[in-house]
């Protein structure tokens, strides 16, 4: 997942502030706060790029599977834990809190988190669950200070952040450590709902759009402004993207950069309005460019499924 994790923990929590009478800012600056909160875990990835130090080629390929084979030795594990999530979500809270004991419990915390992570799993565990909480940690404090949310606010949108994202990555790659650091694994790979890899690829797509527009639709269902102010017919230029079946190797999880970053950049027809060549409002950028490219996704799948 790109960005799903943080607009379904973004649209799950605006909404239901939304929907138990708190005003708009007020949802919306939770929302975005459980958001940041949900970005937390891909913090791992920081150890991802050392891969690249060991490639003696100039081969592209190669260094993005050096990059996700460097990845592998700690994404999805400690940081993607729903055992740790509360504890952590209690930490990133009550580091932003007013009294100075509250302070020194989230440091104990903090403390005890990195070290448990070390003693069970080693120094590069350890190493990146100290990263973790101080990514954590600093979104709190700037939720507290930028948004204005207190100490139950922020365990509530930590919580929801931190609990909602392993989920999203349950179709790519290696599924997450949902028990870490219990001996117990949820699942030993990730689910193939379809016997075509292609396919596999496409419906985890597809879950990325879906989660993508769940966000869309709670910032403007919370905001009041109607989506189609900012939907520009445009967006229907994605539908020339299936032609990309008939060229490009088909992907799979295990090989989509071609896929995904031509797919991706269909969503440029968002960003420049072609009658008097000014850059559009971020809203109608970000919906037309969205509408783009689920337009070029469905036309890919239907063309591929035809051939």
């Amino acid at each position: 997942m790109f960005v799903g994790h943080e607009t379904i923990a973004f649209a799950l929590v605006a909404l239901a502030a939304v929907r138990y009478g708190l005003g708009r800012k007020r949802a919306l600056a939770l929302g975005v706060a459980a958001g940041c909160f949900a970005a937390v875990p891909d913090v791992d990835m920081a150890y991802a790029p050392l891969g690249l130090l060991t490639v003696q080629s100039a081969d592209a390929l190669a260094a993005a599977n050096a990059f996700w084979g460097a990845s592998t030795e700690v994404h999805r594990a400690v940081t993607h834990s729903l055992v740790v999530a509360p504890f952590a979500a209690a930490v990133f809270a009550l580091t932003a809190a007013r009294r100075r004991r509250e302070r020194a419990l989230a440091g104990l915390g903090a403390l005890a988190l990195s070290v448990g992570a070390l003693a069970v799993s080693g120094v590069l565990a350890g190493a990146v669950m100290a990263l973790y909480v101080l990514a954590g940690i600093a979104v709190a404090l700037v939720a507290a200070s930028r948004l204005e949310l207190g100490s139950r606010a922020l365990a509530a949108t930590a919580l929801v952040g931190l609990l909602t994202h392993p989920f999203g990555d349950l179709l790519t790659g290696t599924p997450p450590d949902f028990l870490y650091p219990l001996p117990w694994h949820l699942l030993a790979a990730r689910p193939a709902p379809f016997a075509d890899p292609t396919l596999d690829l496409l419906a985890a797509f597809a879950l990325e759009l879906a989660c993508l527009w769940a966000g869309v639709y709670a910032y403007h269902r919370v905001s009041g402004a109607p989506i189609r102010e900012h939907l520009h017919g445009r967006a229907a230029a994605g539908a020339a993207y299936a032609l990309a079946a008939l060229v490009i190797t088909p992907p799979t999880l295990d090989v989509s950069y071609h896929f995904v970053f031509s797919v991706v950049a269909v969503g440029t027809v968002g960003v420049v309005e072609p009658t008097n060549r000014r850059l559009p409002d971020l809203p109608s950028a970000a919906v037309t460019g969205l509408a783009a490219v689920t337009v070029a996704g469905v036309g890919y799948t239907l063309a591929y499924l035809l051939l």
